[in-house]
């Protein structure tokens, strides 16, 4: 999570080198709300501490978690151990928020170990993460010693790493360069500045500002002027989007010009185009202050917004205009002139030219309180251009030049002369023809057959009484059988007319005679009063379809349909087959039962006894189990005419064959050794 807040924190720019700031309009309680939902009152490292710490302070989130304690003794732990040169970086950044108890000696040996490390540095990383250490400590610890010995050495090292086309590597091991790296080299040859014992060479200072003008050659646009950084996936390091790389190269970019005595000679149109950029994406660009902006020489930009591109002629709208710093607070005198305005499809004709817009000093907004007449219902383009009244704040603020903003003027679209006619196929005669009140309820009935002719015709007028063309302008037919007929209307250029022969139409209409629903859709997105509206119906009479005809193809099935109810379905039992009576029935259970009976009657007739079970208590246990076994078989037996299947019947009655085996050939052996026993004696 900490790369992504860290690109949060880099759209508020130069968070490093700016104070406490209180930001004005462009940040609102909505921002606050979220970022005190989004951070919570634990860290996993010291960098997501830092960034959320610093965008509670930038935005001034009151309401903010209380962890000073904690995050205090993480510093401390850092500060005063061997960690890595970010862990110091970023503790030494949370100590300059928190204000944490550190060891004046603390800070001493850090500065050794950080200079060391300067000295040895083979990375742009390290270089990066040690000299902005540093900076820190001089700023936290004014009487520790952070001055580099060999600056002009150090700012040599970090330059040696740079590319022609101004972007920089991440060590000279690594040929490839990247966009993103440029922003820390910037803001690590700004700390050397800011280190350095002796002034650094103007010459190495003025090669850096040639390489800004060349990394910006290579900056990307939008269409609408906005500008951006991009990168790449470079030397296996994680691709760094859009967003993060464009904050990393201003941070660097402002770093820098803070740091530098002379200016930066940026071209404005681009300064205006990033600040388009953060904006573009809902995020509230905190560029610190104007003054900020005077002491680094970078022009602060100046945006021009639109509160409405959508005007209505009928109500008689105003053209409003707001310019405001990028900061979100008051503009210097200027006028706002409105230097054209043009169609998309005519851009070399020009509807109007130079008009300046009134300054209302209450709303802080520029007017254009009246159209001029020949701005009609459409699709404008209007080019503004915003003129300073002092020139000498042209060397501060960024205009853009001539921005152009697409605007839509809406109106009341009025309808009128709208008949409908029958006409003979032959002669084109009118047979029967009505006047129709398109803005009241209109209700047309009409018969015609398949030698006759449709004929509509309306005509459509902008409120300043020119004909007006809509994007749609469709005339359906519906008949009985819900299958449509969809028409387009043409225009002739002063009216729409449409003929439907129907003679031409029946295979179309596949010979379907009866009623058809007229309905008539005009529409566009300029036009207030678009309308779908039924006009009535006409009864056609079709001859009879050929053999060979086209058949009528089924309705087009709702997609959404099958997320309906399902019909409900009615199923109708088999009525139950007739059972014999009760008195046969039980007459049949009784005969069943006669054989179990004269098996208890043979027993008796036989002299059955129990003289001859044993009397040992291994042979008793076989003959128990022995009887037990057939009487367990007996019970299958009733279980499956009750309710068991053949399978499982024959699957139990093969175990319990295999008991009654073992159990019957132990205790019929015990029988037959007692029977030889009794024979020999």
């Amino acid at each position: 999570m900490a790369r992504y807040l860290g690109g949060l924190l880099a759209l508020l720019f130069a968070a490093s080198i700016c104070g406490a700031v209180t930001i004005p309009g462009p940040v609102s309680d909505a921002h606050r709300s979220a970022a005190s939902e989004l951070f919570g009152d634990s860290f996993s490292s010291l960098e997501d501490a830092y960034e959320a710490l610093r965008v509670f302070e930038i935005l001034g989130v009151g309401n903010k978690p209380d962890v000073s304690a904690t995050t205090c003794k993480q510093v401390v732990e850092n500060l005063g151990s061997s960690s890595p040169v970010k862990d110091l970086f970023y503790a030494l950044k949370v100590n300059g928020i928190l204000k944490c108890k550190v060891n004046a000696d603390v800070f001493k040996d850090i500065a050794v170990r950080l200079k060391a490390t300067v000295n040895d540095a083979s990375t742009l990383v390290d270089m990066y993460y040690s000299i902005g250490s540093l900076v820190l400590i001089k700023d936290q610890a004014s009487d520790v010693d952070v001055l580099l010995a060999d600056a002009d050495g150090t700012f040599h090292s970090i330059k040696a790493l740079s590319q022609s086309d101004g972007r920089w590597r991440y060590s000279s091991d690594n040929p490839e360069s990247s966009t993103f790296a440029a922003g820390l080299a910037l803001e690590a040859l700004a700390g050397v500045i800011s280190l350095a014992s002796s002034e650094i060479d103007l010459s190495r200072v003025n090669t850096v500002k040639n390489d800004i003008l060349k990394l910006f050659d290579s900056i990307e646009k939008y269409d609408d002027g906005t500008f951006y950084f991009d990168e790449k996936f470079v030397g296996g390091r994680e691709h760094q989007g859009s967003l993060y790389t464009t904050s990393s190269v201003v941070r660097g970019l402002t770093t820098f010009a803070s740091a530098i005595s002379g200016k930066i000679n940026l071209p404005g149109d681009k300064i205006l185009g990033l600040a388009k950029f953060f904006l573009g994406i809902g995020i509230p660009v905190t560029l610190c202050t104007s003054d900020f902006f005077l002491w680094c020489r970078i022009s602060i930009p100046l945006v021009l917004s639109l509160p409405e591109t959508v005007y209505s002629l009928s109500k008689k709208d105003q053209l409003k205009v707001r310019v405001n710093t990028v900061l979100g607070s008051a503009a210097p005198p200027l006028t706002v002139k409105l230097v054209r305005a043009f169609r998309p499809d005519a851009k070399d004709s020009a509807v109007f030219e130079n008009k300046e817009l009134q300054y209302d000093k209450s709303n802080g907004i520029h007017v254009l309180e009246v159209f001029p007449g020949n701005v009609d219902v459409g699709t404008y383009v209007f080019v503004f251009e915003i003129v300073l009244h002092d020139s000498a704040g042209e060397k501060v603020f960024a205009t853009g030049g001539q921005i152009h903003v697409p605007i839509y003027v809406t109106g009341i679209i009025e309808v009128s002369n709208a008949e409908i006619a029958g006409l003979d196929s032959d002669l084109g005669s009118v047979e029967t023809q009505k006047k129709l009140d398109l803005a009241g309820n209109v209700v047309v009935e009409l018969s015609a057959n398949h030698l006759q002719k449709l004929h509509f015709s309306f005509q459509l007028t902008t409120p300043h009484g020119h004909a007006f063309k809509p994007h749609q302008a469709f005339f359906k037919l519906k008949h009985e059988t819900n299958h449509e007929h969809i028409f387009v209307i043409g225009n002739t250029g002063k009216k729409f007319e449409i003929v439907l022969d129907f003679l031409g139409l029946v295979e179309k209409f596949y010979y379907l005679s009866g009623r058809y629903d007229i309905e008539l859709t005009v529409g566009d997105a300029v036009m207030e009063n678009s309308f779908l509206r039924p006009l009535g119906h006409v009864d056609l009479e079709l001859p009879e379809a050929p053999e060979k005809a086209s058949r009528l193809p089924p309705l087009p099935v709702d997609p959404y349909s099958r997320y309906g109810p399902k019909a409900e379905i009615a199923h109708i039992f088999r009525a139950p087959e007739k059972r014999p009576p009760q008195n046969l029935s039980l007459t049949f259970l009784s005969l069943t039962l006669l054989p179990f009976i004269g098996f208890l009657v043979g027993l008796l007739r036989l002299g059955v006894n129990f003289k001859n079970f044993p009397s040992s208590a291994a042979p008793a246990t076989y003959a128990i189990l022995f009887h037990l076994g057939i009487a367990a078989v007996l019970f299958l037996y009733v279980l499956f005419w009750l309710k068991l299947d053949l399978f499982t019947t024959l699957k139990t009655v093969g175990l319990l064959g295999a008991f009654l085996m073992f159990v019957g050939h132990r205790i019929l052996s015990h029988l037959a050794s007692t029977s030889s026993k009794l024979k020999s004696a």
